[in-house]
């Protein structure tokens, strides 16, 4: 399974970045899919979860009411919208996925078994 994360750039505080992940290999609907950041000197940190074949999503509370995960079955990606970005989520992005039907928590980086190369965000005041 391979991960290929693109989107992050250089935006404005107030501004809004798309962050997509496209997931090789089966069982899409039915992964864990999340994306974590991490900051300089800081560490990773959840952001966002969701498992489609669940009717899962959930979102952190630094981010809740601004990001939005959401999936594409067909296209096997997933998705960072993210609005009104401050400059405290300036990140590297990476996107995860579990193995198909695995449990545990979404938000604990040990509980995914594969990962993106991360892709950066960069929020200017």
């Amino acid at each position: 399974v391979q991960l290929q994360a693109s989107g992050g750039g250089l935006v404005q505080a107030g501004g809004s970045l798309r962050l997509s992940c496209e997931v090789s290999g089966n069982s899409f609907s039915n992964r864990k899919l999340a994306w974590f950041r991490q900051a300089p000197g800081k560490e990773r940190e959840f952001v966002a979860a969701i498992r489609k074949s669940a009717g899962f999503t959930n979102v952190a509370d630094p981010v809740k009411g601004r990001f939005t995960i959401f999936g594409d079955n067909g296209k096997r990606t997933v998705y960072l919208q993210m609005n009104s970005l401050k400059p405290e989520d300036t990140a590297v992005y990476y996107c995860a996925a579990s193995t198909p039907g695995k449990s545990g928590s979404y938000s604990w980086p040990d509980n995914y078994d594969y990962w993106g190369q991360g892709t950066l965000v960069t929020v200017s005041s």
